[in-house]
């Protein structure tokens, strides 16, 4: 099983962060590779859209509130893994209430492609999107 983790500090409080990233709807407030997001299951499953229309199905498998973290599992999308799950983790900063660290993690089986390419695509994404926001929260607090 291959697995990559990216880390940002960004610049809004550990609470603020989480209101913005902790909902499992959420990502088109903050990601704009992902324009549209539908609840399904009662917020269990969402229906994710990127901007080139492929469709991407995930499950949430693991939410902590108190801790601010949440995991999810791929169901559908066309990325070369089967078995991929994913942690969003917002961290607080010793010494600093002003700042945060996001964490964003995950672990798949390269299917059709290598542990490298997958290890590589997945690092792309995590370190764009917490590139994306760094630069919201930049804006709001602006």
């Amino acid at each position: 099983m291959a697995s990559t983790s990216v880390s940002r500090v960004v610049p809004a409080s550990p609470r603020n962060v989480w209101n913005l990233i902790g909902g499992f709807d959420a990502l088109p407030d903050w990601l704009p590779y992902i324009p549209e997001s539908t609840a399904l299951e009662g917020g269990r499953v969402r229906r994710l859209t990127n901007p080139d229309g492929d469709v991407i199905i995930e499950r949430l498998v693991g939410f902590d509130e108190a801790e601010r973290h949440y995991s999810y599992a791929i169901l559908e999308a066309p990325f070369p893994v089967d078995g991929y799950v994913s942690t969003l983790r917002v961290h607080t900063v010793p010494g600093r209430d002003d700042v945060a660290e996001v964490q964003w993690s995950g672990r798949f089986n390269p299917q059709g492609a290598t542990e490298r390419e997958v290890v590589d695509l997945f690092t792309g994404i995590y370190a764009d999107g917490l590139d994306a926001l760094h630069k919201t929260l930049a804006a709001r607090a602006a």
